[in-house]
């Protein structure tokens, strides 16, 4: 298993929805539990692994509690989690969100 930096624009949309305190242990948390340890995903990369990373961020709505909801739920069947962030039917719709700057 290869283990894959966050991209860019995950960590973009981590400074959009969290506070500075908040953003390295978000990106840790991103890194740890919700990239090449989840199922099938083992050699995604930064990029192929942003799809599912967004999802866990939007639907977190920048609160730290429910992003570790979200990762739990991507760890049991990721799927679950492209569908709460409404990204499961378009492999694309992932691109398009970007969250208002609250910081």
């Amino acid at each position: 298993m290869k283990a894959s930096a966050l991209s860019s624009e995950t960590l973009r949309r981590i400074a959009l929805l969290f506070p500075p305190q908040q953003r390295e242990p978000v990106a840790r948390l991103l890194f740890e539990e919700c990239g090449n340890n989840l199922p099938f995903l083992e050699n995604y990369d930064a990029q192929q692994l942003e799809r599912f990373q967004f999802a866990a961020l939007k639907s977190s709505d920048g609160n730290l509690d429910r992003l570790y909801q979200m990762i739990d739920l991507a760890q049991k069947d990721w799927r679950d989690l492209l569908v709460a962030a409404e990204f499961a039917y378009d492999c694309s719709e992932h691109q398009r969100w970007l969250p208002p700057s609250r910081f």
